[in-house]
């Protein structure tokens, strides 16, 4: 079993920026992927991005240019830096890990990201 603890969520104004951060209980050379997504109230959970063990990325469309994501390895913790935020980025944002020896993914407990003046 692996716990995500996920922190950095809150309220900021429009465009303006912050990181959230993830750290997996278990090695994170053991995870195959680790990704963010979220999920606003009355719609789906969706993608925003993924960073695989091999440190390939992949980010929503509706992300890019704006979100990074990242991993240091030494802190065994993945981050999702937002910047330009816009208040249809409200959501809450769950982080996502996967195994592919296991077939398993485990989801974090989610953070709130409210972007409102």
């Amino acid at each position: 079993q692996v716990q995500l603890v996920e922190s950095g969520g809150g309220l900021v104004q429009p465009g303006g920026s912050l990181r959230l951060s993830c750290a997996p209980s278990t090695n994170i050379f053991s995870i195959t992927s680790l990704g963010w997504y979220r999920q606003a109230p009355g719609k789906q959970r969706e993608l925003v991005a993924r960073i695989t063990s091999g440190g390939g990325t992949n980010y929503a469309d509706s992300v890019k240019g704006r979100f990074t994501i990242s991993r240091d390895n030494a802190k065994n913790t993945v981050y999702l830096q937002m910047n330009s935020l816009k208040p249809e980025d409200t959501a809450v944002y769950y982080c996502n890990a996967w195994i592919v020896i296991s077939k398993t993914e485990y989801w974090g407990q989610g953070t709130q990201v409210t972007v409102s003046s």
